[in-house]
């Protein structure tokens, strides 16, 4: 019987992470140190405002970005986190998320656009967007280690990955979407390729490219709770030890603000989208 030899695809990865973890790791310290200040920072800042009028700020955001009623979600569901004592994990949290969507989109959004333009690049993006999204999650946890360690901002770097996909899909198809004929009118006006993007396909695309950043967020979300394991703080990390301990009800109360926080950020996103130039929600 002829034996097949194994394809050492373990050995070329581990190899190829040693290579670009000698060559990077003095760059990937330095942004660490940044990324980790600027992250802890954040949470001090919103820490050191009283915790009710923290809740009462992101109420009145709530409010002028989506309505009333996800303005009184907010302020009830994040009244009741303070109340469960996890009021300083959430924070944690939202500023997490809120930094790796923020470098999600960045990035997804004018590689969406570039996807959107070009066929050939529209063929190279998109299988590697499937891969992407069916890896299993808990795998981007492992090349953040080697690179920027334990904390926080391993968690940030997996969490961009983890949680582009959606920007980059939704950028395309919101793009290619737009009706051929407007497209032609553009040209037909004498509109440069700049021109016909930013006046007529970014603009209608909007609705699309809104949808993928919640997408993005939500994704975000979930991967901040799951990236606990590499020392990420927050509701991740109480979910995390309540696994450890066997403590149902801790769990349970962690989860819940999971549920709040994501509510909260999708009726936003959402009412974001649905805005009107000129109206407060």
């Amino acid at each position: 019987m002829i034996e097949i030899p194994r394809l050492p695809l373990a050995a070329w990865i581990d190899n190829g992470l040693e290579v670009l973890t000698d060559h990077f790791a003095t760059a990937t310290k330095i942004v660490s140190d940044v990324m980790e200040n600027g992250i802890d920072n954040a949470v001090d800042g919103l820490m050191w405002l009283p915790p009710g009028v923290t809740i009462l700020l992101f109420a009145l955001l709530a409010w002028r970005l989506a309505g009333v009623h996800t303005a009184l979600l907010s302020l009830f569901g994040f009244a009741l986190l303070w109340n469960l004592g996890l009021w300083e994990p959430t924070l944690q949290t939202l500023v997490l998320v809120l930094i790796a969507t923020f470098v999600a989109v960045a990035i997804g959004t004018p590689l969406g656009v570039i996807a959107a333009l070009s066929s050939t690049a529209y063929r190279v993006v998109f299988p590697v967007l499937d891969f992407m999204q069916t890896m299993p999650a808990f795998v981007y946890l492992i090349p953040a280690i080697p690179f920027f360690g334990l904390g926080p901002v391993a968690a940030v770097f997996s969490t961009v990955i983890f949680a582009m996909p959606p920007a980059i899909r939704l950028t395309t198809l919101g793009i290619r979407q737009v009706p051929a004929d407007l497209v032609e009118a553009a040209d037909a006006f004498g509109s440069t390729r700049w021109q016909k993007l930013t006046k007529v396909q970014l603009p209608l695309a909007v609705p699309t490219i809104m949808a993928g950043i919640n997408q993005t967020i939500m994704l975000a979300l979930s991967m901040v709770v799951i990236a606990a394991m590499i020392g990420a703080q927050g509701l991740g990390g109480e979910v995390w030890r309540a696994i450890q301990r066997n403590e149902a009800g801790m769990g349970f109360e962690a989860g819940i603000a999971v549920v709040v926080l994501a509510m909260v950020l999708d009726r936003i996103t959402q009412g974001i989208a649905r805005r009107k130039p000129g109206t407060a929600g």
